[in-house]
């Protein structure tokens, strides 16, 4: 139930989120979502790809300071306190919510939202106790891989 995110470390600058976005486009390693944070000098730029360990890879090779962190993905009702149930579970089992972001595969009301815990393994089985299971990283990319087949656009000649 923990997927893994990268984190980039980039020079607060012109021209450095582009350079990971095109090492990663040109070896076919498709960004599921992604989240940008930054300071006066540097930023960070966390991602999520299936193939994490490639693209982990293919960036410290390139000359770039990477991380990786466990994340606990859910899926959410998009409707008024979906995200409060959430956190009164993890609050009550004493873990800490480091940051979070969160994006949507499709247009069922429904979202994705992809939390950094302090004590991941601990999160899930107090979310899993409530009835509230995590996203695998295999069921979010197949997902994503159906949303993206479905909004597919034909080309023609």
């Amino acid at each position: 139930m923990i997927i893994k995110q990268i984190s980039i470390f980039l020079e607060n600058k012109p021209g450095e989120l582009s350079r990971p976005a095109k090492l990663l486009a040109k070896a076919h390693l498709n960004i599921l979502t992604l989240c940008l944070a930054d300071t006066q000098d540097f930023g960070i730029l966390r991602i999520i790809v299936r193939e994490w360990e490639k693209a982990k890879a293919l960036l410290e090779k390139n000359g770039f300071t990477v991380r990786v962190n466990d994340m606990v993905a859910l899926e959410v009702q998009d409707r008024p306190g979906g995200l409060a149930a959430i956190l009164e579970v993890v609050e009550k089992a004493g873990v800490n919510l480091e940051y979070m972001y969160g994006f949507t595969l499709s247009k069922a009301g429904k979202g994705i939202l992809a939390f950094r815990f302090d004590n991941p393994e601990a999160a899930v089985t107090a979310l899993s106790r409530k009835g509230l299971q995590p996203v695998g990283g295999l069921d979010l990319f197949e997902r994503s891989t159906k949303v993206a087949v479905k909004g597919a656009t034909k080309k023609t000649a």
